[in-house]
């Protein structure tokens, strides 16, 4: 692996994985104002992580792979709260898991089969920017998203570019395995 693997960008990630159980065991708790300021914690470690790296010269094989670890990780682990508290239909959940779980997979075999190293695609960062919005219109107690139905459209809005992302990974991996030119 190139570059560092303690710095300050991989710290931010594993600082995201960490605040996983923190911020569900707050929700749960009803902690609701707690949660929210580890929520925006976790966003704003997961916007500046990137930036980081690029600044201080820290962009490394290691975190190439941890950052969308952990976003699959907290994408995951909170769609699996809601769907357990009855806020999120199973549909939605189940389709959220399975595609990072194909994702995670494919690009594991193309590092192995064929020695590169994938990154996060602008789609899929656009979708967990939506699904992140949706998370955040179902825990804010504010009357504009009880009245409107803001987490539906973020929902739908965020599958339609979690399945255009996967579209774009699986063209990706065709291109590596076919040994043609793809987008780094």
């Amino acid at each position: 692996m190139q570059g560092h693997i303690f710095n300050l960008p991989n710290c931010l990630s594993f600082l995201r994985i960490l605040l996983i159980p923190w911020f569900i065991y707050y929700l749960h708790a009803g902690r609701t104002e707690v949660a929210i300021v580890i929520m925006i914690i976790a966003l704003l470690s997961d916007w500046f992580d990137g930036r980081a790296a690029r600044w201080t010269n820290e962009v490394s094989d290691m975190g190439k792979i941890l950052d969308p670890l952990a976003d699959k990780l907290c994408l995951a682990s909170v769609a699996v709260y809601f769907l357990w508290k009855g806020d999120l239909p199973v549909w939605f959940v189940v389709f959220v898991v399975l595609r990072d779980l194909l994702i995670f997979i494919g690009a594991a075999w193309i590092r192995h089969r064929h020695n590169v190293l994938t990154t996060s695609l602008w789609p899929g960062k656009w979708a967990v920017g939506f699904v992140s919005i949706m998370f955040i219109s179902m825990i804010w107690p504010h009357p504009f998203f009880a009245r409107y139905p803001v987490k539906d459209f973020f929902m739908y809005l965020s599958a339609v570019m979690l399945f255009y992302s996967f579209l774009e990974y699986c063209v990706r991996f065709y291109r590596i395995r076919q040994g043609l030119d793809y987008q780094a």
